[in-house]
């Protein structure tokens, strides 16, 4: 019998960190505390400054839609089955801030409508903010997202949430399943990891194949036949290319051995090549999706500013990628717009730089979008 691919093959929107607290928090119809303990900031209103003193002032307040921008438009027509972001910042209105820790992002319950008018299904959490504001901050940011209902993963009130994935049905289509870690290399506190009852992140002890074992394991305890299993991970530093040889030894052994079929990571402010290894598609570094960057300078030469929308296809009869499209997208006035001409084939060139290695490469289609290609 021919298989139907419309049936079978599951469309995802994925993209790099969503930090919606701060700064962002301050322009939306509610905004929180905006008490900061920071080294060079008292205030989040501090951060809106910063970016009108750059880019020119805005009228404020902004809808729940608004900071989404051009990208409502790109979700509608590409209609992926699922929509998954690494949530950075935790939604609580806990003054519990984290000591020790130089940055802190919070975002009031409130505002919550910001990230349901994007239709997101899912949250990923194993990050190196979600707990800025201690563990009653955790403890509200999941009560809120599940009350909207938005799954989460990565993290929770002990280690078996933290480490459990979130499964999201596709009708018709089969099972995607989302696990989510987060190494220390993210700068994410050793003491954040969840433990026994103890609320946390599913934190890597290291980036290692053992390591990867440990989540093949727990990929393999909940996978059936016909699902989809993504492992999110948040890794490396801010700035820089780089892909150490230990984060792609990790990436092919949830591949070749705990039987992943799409590893979707970031951490990095800017985007980092990409992979397809045995038909598995392997994001290294997904760059900011949405900050409050503005006006903040001293790495421009990474043009933090841009970002990509990534719609993969999977065969979820197979778990092979079929194929990835990617939007342009720049942040401008805490707003995310669709990238100009110049900023997709910046992008491309970058892309394409950095994946030779990786034995891909990206063209830029006719409407200014990118897709990728693969050995």
């Amino acid at each position: 019998m021919t298989r139907d691919p419309i049936q079978h093959d599951i469309s995802l929107f994925l993209c790099g960190d969503v930090m919606t607290g701060r700064g962002i928090d301050q322009i939306l119809l509610h905004p929180g505390d905006p008490a900061l303990h920071e080294p060079y900031a008292r205030s989040a209103a501090s951060y809106v400054k910063l970016g009108e003193d750059a880019y020119g002032y805005f009228l404020k307040p902004v809808g729940f839609a608004d900071i989404w921008g051009d990208a409502l438009a790109e979700l509608t027509q590409a209609a992926p089955d699922v929509r998954i972001v690494n949530l950075e910042t935790a939604v609580t209105t806990s003054s519990d801030w984290w000591q020790g820790k130089q940055v802190h992002y919070r975002m009031n319950p409130a505002n919550i409508e910001c990230l349901t008018a994007a239709r997101i299904d899912c949250c990923v959490l194993a990050n190196n903010h979600v707990l800025d504001w201690g563990a009653s901050g955790l403890a509200d940011t999941l009560e809120v997202l599940q009350k909207a209902g938005m799954l989460t993963a990565g993290a929770g009130s002990n280690r078996q949430e933290a480490e459990a994935p979130a499964v999201l049905v596709v009708g018709g289509k089969g099972r995607l399943l989302v696990f989510a870690c987060g190494a220390a290399t993210s700068g994410i506190p050793a003491e954040w990891g969840a433990s026994g009852e103890k609320p946390g992140v599913h934190l890597l002890q290291e980036v290692s194949e053992a390591e990867a074992d440990r989540i093949g394991n727990l990929v393999a305890a909940m996978k059936r036949p016909g699902d989809i299993a993504m492992v999110c991970v948040h890794w490396g530093g801010n700035w820089g290319y780089g892909i150490s040889q230990e984060e792609r030894n990790f990436a092919h052994r949830l591949i070749d051995a705990g039987g992943v079929d799409l590893i979707h990571g970031h951490s990095s402010h800017h985007v980092k090549g990409i992979e397809v290894y045995r038909e598995r598609l392997i994001l290294y570094g997904c760059g900011d999706f949405l900050n409050d960057y503005e006006g903040i300078s001293g790495y421009d030469t990474f043009r933090g500013d841009l970002g990509l929308m990534y719609f993969p296809v999977i065969d979820s009869a197979t778990g092979r990628l079929l194929r990835l499209a990617m939007t342009p997208t720049r942040i401008r006035n805490f707003r995310i717009g669709r990238g100009a001409k110049d900023d997709a084939e910046w992008l491309r060139q970058v892309l394409s730089r950095e994946g030779r290695r990786l034995g891909t490469d990206v063209k830029m289609e006719a409407d200014q979008t990118l897709s990728l290609t693969w050995d």
